[in-house]
């Protein structure tokens, strides 16, 4: 790529929006050339991100979208769900590649924005332009798009978890649970009485255990690897890690491990994320070991006794979760390697 394609963030404000800057800041083809936060407009950017000092010299800006438009070839946007949606039209309107991490076009299907989020989607045609931002699975798609829809991190741990069983049939099911244990910065910038230092510290919290509405995102993509109507039940555990999401999915059936082992080796091979972990000293995935990274490290368990299988995939929240695996699918969209500006290996100790 001879020029470097010119980036705006929507809403940098929060740890989304720093980890997109912290990526993008140092991605050899593109430049971040406006970055919009109400709160704190005319403010340097290291006032809120202190770890960017020294990397970016532009300050947060107001949204103005003749400005945006003017300065950028594509938007990402780190807004909270229900506010993307009032942005997203007009930027498609203008012709703007667009990224968007919020909820709000991940569902191809409108109803369930009424039993999930609790609104009236606006746009109904409009979701069925997005692709799903999750490399893996839209690989070819993602190259022939400008409409990106970045996946949820708990979405993304639990499908990069099953992917492989449910798209091959290898287990006799269509029904999964999916116990994640999540860390605090899933709560946001923001504390709530919740999230708050010393509530959350200590503490082994689920939390939408009657129905958590990243099950949506798994189900529609899972379906639609299976060629099948997949259930999944996604019960999140909030843990007193920073960062991290560590997804155990389970399910029933009679499979061995070396049928489980190929099997995961065959769905992900090429896939440059995805690491398999197996009977190394810690023999599962742990999200410890891919903090800062845009790893998915992906695992199995077997229990013959009672026919239990598990299938494990840990990633960091901000970075696979979000920020890293939106740059990723942005990457593909304009033609570049997947990895550009994401070979980054894991911190450790973290």
């Amino acid at each position: 790529m001879e020029s470097k394609v010119r980036v705006a963030v929507i809403g940098g404000s929060g740890y989304t929006g720093g980890e997109l800057l912290r990526l993008l800041s140092i991605h050899p083809h593109l430049e971040i050339t406006a970055v919009t936060s109400r709160e704190y407009a005319g403010k340097p950017i290291s006032l809120v991100h202190p770890n960017l000092k020294g990397f970016l010299s532009i300050s947060f800006s107001d949204l103005n979208m003749d400005k945006i438009t003017e300065k950028a070839d594509a938007v990402f946007l780190g807004l909270p769900h229900k506010v993307s949606v009032k942005y997203v039209p007009d930027l498609v309107e203008r012709g703007m590649r667009v990224v968007d991490l919020s909820a709000d076009f991940r569902l191809k299907n409108s109803e369930l924005y009424k039993e999930w989020y609790g609104y009236e989607h606006p746009y109904p045609d409009l979701l069925q332009k997005f692709v799903y931002g999750l490399p893996e699975i839209h690989y070819e798609e993602l190259k022939n798009t400008k409409l990106i829809a970045s996946p949820g991190c708990n979405a993304t741990a639990t499908i990069l978890a099953l992917a492989p069983v449910v798209a091959s049939k290898v287990v006799d099911s269509n029904k999964f649970v999916s116990d994640v244990k999540v860390s605090s910065s899933e709560g946001g910038a923001k504390p709530s009485e919740g999230s708050h230092h010393p509530e959350r510290q200590n503490a082994i919290r689920p939390y939408d255990a009657e129905g958590h509405r990243h099950a949506a995102e798994a189900e529609q993509e899972l379906s639609l690897l299976a060629k099948d109507k997949i259930k999944v039940s996604i019960v999140p555990h909030a843990v007193s890690s920073v960062r991290g999401a560590l997804a155990s999915a389970h399910t029933w059936g009679e499979v061995d491990d070396m049928t489980l082992w190929k099997n995961l080796a065959s769905f992900y091979r090429g896939r440059k994320f995805i690491r398999i972990i197996r009977g190394n000293i810690h023999p599962y995935p742990d999200p410890k070991y891919v903090i800062g990274s845009n790893f998915a490290d992906v695992g199995f368990a077997t229990e013959s006794r009672v026919g239990r299988i598990t299938m494990f995939s840990a990633i960091d929240n901000l970075v696979k979760g979000a920020a890293g695996q939106a740059i990723q699918a942005f990457n593909l969209s304009v033609g570049l390697d997947e990895d550009e500006g994401l070979r980054i290996p894991p911190l450790r100790p973290a």
